[in-house]
């Protein structure tokens, strides 16, 4: 059928009205809402002109190979296919369908022709102003003429574009049509059911202009703006509109200038603002989300023409109550903020110290227990802002309002102080003593080999039986007592060195010099070793070509084909045999390990190759070694030359002696978790294999769109939810649009934080110092590891760097990241090298551009720009 009335349509014809169609059709069903009278021309429609029309399909075989950025080739073919449709004509029999349709709701009348394209108004992408509408269109051979070029829009240059960003297929969209009654309003605007830019669900925010929408949506004129909450106007904004968009009676539209006494006037009063709020409430509770709804005021009757999810708004966390709650993201303390698959939530979960929970595929914790404790509050704010300054604002944002948090007594006069003792009070109760680290990792090290043992001995079900229990004695591991207080001690000298030395000789950071090159960095061992491969490596030119060429997992074995090349691969697997369990976004365990693809530390072994000499490794943390005594040596005399001199210097004695013996272990339990994690993927995937080839899953990365608990029943029962697969893959890409904030409230307040500086130049970026010293060089923007192409002097400058990084510090001067805190992995790892270091500079790999020259002032944190 080529037709269908608006009354015939609802939200699961997608595929035949496109997504305003259907969104539409819906919407004429919901009690209360009025949309004007119309009717759809459907995609069979669309179909049946593309196969029709001569040289579509290579013109699609060509787009299909474009890449976002050949906006030439995506300008020449989009034209060349709009010109194609455009010039085709409307075939005879759906023409009489038209014109049929057209007489039945009045053939003189005015209409909107507009696009509904089947990947349009979808809850993971709006495609919004990506096809064109066609307004005030007046007679049967008008809207005719516009139906085809409806039909072309599906190519415009921007469309195209917006396709192959999302990853959407070209030829899996099709385009269907909505002819509507033109409405001829006093005013029209956009009503958007949460803040669109806070994100807050309770917040409605009314745009609106006089006239028709378009002068709105097309920029013309900036619209009054009111917000609502709980059925009052909480806030307004009353633009100066000079001009509105009309409808002219022989067709189309033109800009009218507005009479001076109207301009500052409002388009809506209060009352008309909160009743369409109303009918935009009842919207959202019909499509189950939020709205983004274009709207008509005609007399004192709303029309609604237009309703599509609001796609930029990060996910709530599903609470199960209707109290308030404020949650912190987890993957800004992890240094990995991209989505994490199923799979890969449930495990972590599973593996987590404290409750966690999920949204936009990523984690959060909910604090709102501990804000609600005086005593709670405090410590939590001093460890978080110890941790990422951003964070702790964002909560006292949260807080400062009075509105979501309840004020609780402590359970306890004085409330037990959470994060250890205060900063410059007594440390953790434990000797100075490097056995104790010694100790600690070789029971890690036990227990990662009888889970290994043990677990080679169990299949099927039971293996999910076995894993929940390794997963406890996981726990167990992370919460043993002395490892925590190994790490408390670490971290608490270095703030402990940090405010004693500044209040003392106005050092900044003075533990940063004191703590390079501590012993047992197992992270910071592991940058330096990838040095020795390339020490294995340099001497042998046919291998060093060989490897500028690697395009496979396959390059291991064929080495040895080459002279020098059994040494390399020797050198290669020895150093995955201790480090293949990392990778990038190391948290997730669906994540492919470098011992699963080595070619990723390929370009970093090259770089390696060709920016040092031999030794390097040894030389660089005997370098850093002496620089610390140096210092040591330094501080330490002119303590003694203060007042109280001695004891002071001998108290920091006391603290340099202990951050050395326990920062380095700081380090070594998420080595110990990374490690247990490869233990479990590897056995799940025998099992996944096996699923494989039993043919109940199409391939293994299916098995990541499961829960843990998911993928147990599917090994139970050997029966799969094939669609369920399917929707977590589209919602897993959809997730990757969306920007994780680092505190979000169950409201759907979405909060960044903000730094409250008064000494950051102008034009520089500001961020958390987390390294001493400046440096000033090259801009290195990498987003992705394995992509990175070093230069002597170069800056590091990325969104986060988990433990995986490590191998690229050794190569660079300076570092510039978005997301990071003071005791972060890059941060300690910098300090480990020397490096001067920025974290948590919001935007920087936006801001900076590669190539840039900037200066990076890791003492007082900022980053500046340079010419």
């Amino acid at each position: 059928m080529s037709i269908l009335e608006l009354q015939e349509i609802d939200a699961t014809q997608v595929a035949v009205v496109g997504g305003k169609g259907a969104h539409l059709g819906e919407l004429s069903r919901i009690d209360g809402i009025r949309v004007p009278a119309g009717f759809c021309v459907t995609t069979d429609a669309f179909r049946q002109v593309m196969a029709d029309a001569p040289g579509i399909g290579d013109r699609l075989d060509q787009l299909a190979r474009l890449q976002p950025d050949d906006r030439e080739a995506i300008r020449t073919l989009s034209a060349q296919l709009r010109g194609i449709i455009d010039g085709a004509a409307v075939p005879g029999e759906l023409a009489a369908a038209i014109t049929g349709a057209l007489a039945r709701l009045g053939e003189d009348a005015a209409y909107a022709v507009r696009s509904s394209a089947t990947a349009e108004d979808l809850p993971t992408a709006s495609f919004a102003g990506q096809q064109d509408t066609y307004l005030n269109v007046v007679g049967p051979a008008a809207v005719l003429r516009h139906v085809s070029r409806c039909w072309a829009s599906l190519f415009t240059e921007r469309a195209v574009t917006y396709r192959v960003r999302n990853g959407i297929d070209h030829r899996a969209v099709h385009m269907a049509m909505v002819v509507q009654r033109m409405v001829f309003p006093q005013a029209a605007g956009i009503l958007f059911t949460a803040d669109p830019v806070t994100g807050n669900r309770k917040v409605a925010t009314v745009d609106a202009g006089f006239g028709l929408g378009e002068a709105l949506v097309s920029g013309l004129v900036n619209p009054d703006v009111f917000k609502v909450r709980d059925g009052e106007v909480v806030a307004r904004t009353v633009a100066a509109k000079r001009l509105a968009v009309q409808a002219l009676p022989a067709g189309g539209t033109q800009e009218v200038a507005i009479d001076p006494e109207r301009q500052a006037q409002p388009a809506l009063t209060d009352a008309q603002v909160v009743r369409l709020v109303r009918l935009g409430r009842k919207i959202e509770a019909h499509f189950g989300r939020p709205q983004d709804i274009e709207w008509c005021l005609a007399g004192d009757d709303f029309q609604i023409v237009q309703s599509r999810p609001i796609t930029t708004l990060f996910p709530v966390p599903e609470a199960g109550d209707q109290e308030p709650h404020v949650y912190v993201s987890v993957g800004h303390g992890q240094m990995m903020t991209d989505p994490m698959k199923p799979l890969g939530l449930s495990c972590w979960r599973l593996t987590a110290m404290v409750a966690m929970h999920e949204a936009g595929g990523r984690l959060f914790v909910d604090v709102t227990g501990r804000l609600a404790s005086p005593a709670g509050r405090a410590a939590l704010l001093e460890v978080m802002g110890r941790g990422d300054p951003l964070v702790r604002d964002a909560l006292e944002t949260v807080l400062d309002r009075g509105d979501l948090v309840p004020v609780l007594p402590d359970p306890v006069p004085g409330g037990a102080r959470a994060g250890g003792a205060p900063v410059g009070g007594a440390p953790a109760p434990i000797a100075t003593d490097p056995a104790i680290v010694t100790e600690l990792i070789e029971r890690s090290e036990a227990s990662i080999a009888v889970l290994r043992r043990d677990i080679a001995t169990v299949t099927g079900p039971a293996l999910f039986d076995f894993l929940l229990e390794a997963f406890q004695e996981h726990k167990r591991s992370l919460g043993d007592p002395l490892s925590l207080q190994a790490i408390m001690a670490g971290m608490e000298a270095t703030w402990w060195l940090n405010d004693q030395l500044r209040e003392w000789l106005g050092e900044k950071n003075a533990a940063d010099t004191l703590t390079l090159s501590a012993p047992g960095n197992i992270t910071s061992e592991m940058g330096l070793a990838l040095l020795d491969v390339a020490d294995v490596i340099r001497p042998h030119p046919q291998v060093v070509a060989f490897l500028q060429d690697v395009r496979d997992e396959g390059f291991l074995d064929e080495l040895p084909k080459l002279a020098g090349g059994t040494e390399a691969r020797d050198a290669i697997e020895a150093y995955l045999d201790r480090y293949g369990m990392r990778c990038v976004g190391e948290i997730d365990i669906t994540r492919p390990r470098w011992r699963e693809r080595p070619s990723t530390l390929v370009p970093v072994i090259l770089d390696n190759v060709k920016l040092f000499e031999p030794g390097a490794a040894g030389r660089r943390f005997e370098q850093g070694r002496q620089e610390a005594l140096q210092k040591e040596q330094d501080v330490l005399s002119r303590l003694r030359a203060l007042p109280d001199g001695e004891q002071k210097a001998d108290e920091t004695k006391r603290m340099i002696d202990r951050v050395r013996t326990f920062i380095g272990y700081r380090e070594y339990p998420k080595y110990g978790i990374i490690s247990r994690y490869f233990i479990y993927k590897q056995a799940l995937l025998e099992e996944v294999g096996r699923l494989v080839r039993a043919g109940v899953l199409a391939e293994p990365e299916d098995a990541f769109y499961l829960t843990f608990q998911e993928l147990h029943d599917v090994v139970r029962t050997n029966r799969v939810d094939g669609p369920l697969i399917q929707r977590r893959k589209d919602a897993f890409r959809s997730y990757h649009a969306l920007t994780p904030p680092r505190v979000l409230t169950s409201e759907g307040e979405a909060l960044t934080g903000s730094y409250r500086r008064d000494d950051v130049p102008a034009g520089a970026l500001a961020g958390v110092p987390v390294s001493a010293g400046t440096v000033e060089g090259r801009a290195r923007v990498i987003l992705d590891m394995a992509q990175a192409d070093l230069e002597p002097g170069d800056i590091l400058v990325t969104a986060h760097t988990d433990p995986s990084w490590t191998p690229l510090f050794v190569a660079i001067t300076g570092l510039v990241t978005e997301v990071g805190g003071l005791m972060t992995h890059g941060a300690v790892i910098a300090r480990e090298y020397g490096l001067p270091a920025v974290v948590g500079v919001m935007d920087a790999t936006r801001l900076i551009r590669d190539g840039q020259r900037i200066r990076v002032h890791g003492s007082d944190g900022y980053v500046e720009l340079l010419p």
